[in-house]
């Protein structure tokens, strides 16, 4: 297939690049720099400059192609409801190419969104239209474009990393850096699910060549990562303490992220690797923050 990619240098789409074109695909990459396009050209695959800021343009490209891959995401959280209307307007965008046609449109979302209660594990069949993550409205715009004869498959995140980056935690790790210690709050038994980033983009290919419309799959490989091992991993390898914070003191320290290292986001993925005999490998999340160097961590 001739696929579009969107964010084809980030942090997935260069992991999902060699595993495209490994398995034969062509790839239409979106980059926003002639240094980007150079890095996919190196690669094996086009580069097609674009900005999320402009969707009718990212649109053209998947008039270009037979399936597309929606991976690029602003990840300024200090914008976050804007950056997911950026989201949404590029969903839009591609439904309106596809629409009517067999070509598929996975998209990224995250593990939250099928969260069927507090401490429960978060599965592919639920849709929480409820959730106040900005995030939500693209799923229920999917879920629209489904029912219009667009061909969507979503693609559910958990923390995706490798020694580099580490999805939500790696923001954590630059405020560790900052303050001088890495936090928890109060017992740290809230847990961030987790998946390699190899791992992931094998699946975004299994999903773009298998998925069916308004399936949802779980990248998710360890269901769920507590808090405080997460902390002590960081502050481990930073050589700054770790401590344990309440509520109002994990405001002062967290800042904006905060609405995030609260969160409990454990997750299964049983259905997914059933459905497309998906079998992650990669490794888990202790052992590449413990791996990683602390000193170049990508935000």
């Amino acid at each position: 297939m001739r696929i579009f990619l969107t964010g084809a240098t980030g942090f997935i789409g260069s992991h999902l690049v060699p595993q495209l074109l490994g398995a034969g695909h062509h790839v239409l990459g979106s980059t926003r720099s002639e240094q980007g396009a150079d890095a996919l050209r190196q690669a094996g695959a086009e580069p097609y400059r674009a900005v999320l800021e402009e969707p009718e343009h990212l649109a053209k490209g998947a008039e270009r192609a037979d399936a597309v891959i929606h991976c690029a995401f602003d990840h300024d959280f200090s914008q976050f409801v804007a950056n997911c209307e950026k989201d949404q307007a590029a969903l839009k965008a591609f439904g309106e190419v596809l629409k009517g046609s067999d070509r598929p449109l996975v998209f990224t979302s995250g593990v939250g969104m099928g969260s069927p209660g507090p401490g429960q594990l978060a599965v592919e069949s639920i849709l929480d239209v409820e959730n106040p993550s900005p995030r939500t409205g693209s799923e229920i715009l999917a879920t629209k474009l489904v029912e219009d004869g667009v061909r969507v498959i979503t693609m559910r995140l958990p923390q995706v990393h490798d020694t580099l980056k580490q999805g939500l935690i790696s923001p954590l790790i630059l405020l560790a850096k900052a303050n001088g210690r890495s936090a928890y709050i109060e017992d740290g038994e809230t847990r961030f699910s987790a998946a390699h980033a190899s791992d992931v983009a094998v699946l975004y290919r299994l999903a773009v060549e298998q998925g069916k419309a308004g399936e949802r799959f779980n990248a998710v490989d360890e269901e769920g990562v507590r808090s405080v091992e997460i902390a002590t991993a960081v502050g481990e390898g930073l050589g700054v303490p770790f401590v344990s914070l309440t509520r109002e003191e994990a405001a002062e320290h967290f800042g904006f992220m905060g609405m995030f290292a609260s969160l409990d986001l454990p997750a299964s993925s049983a259905w997914t690797r059933e459905r497309l005999g998906w079998t992650p490998s990669g490794p888990d999340l202790l052992t590449d923050l413990r791996n990683m160097d602390h000193g170049t961590v990508l935000a």
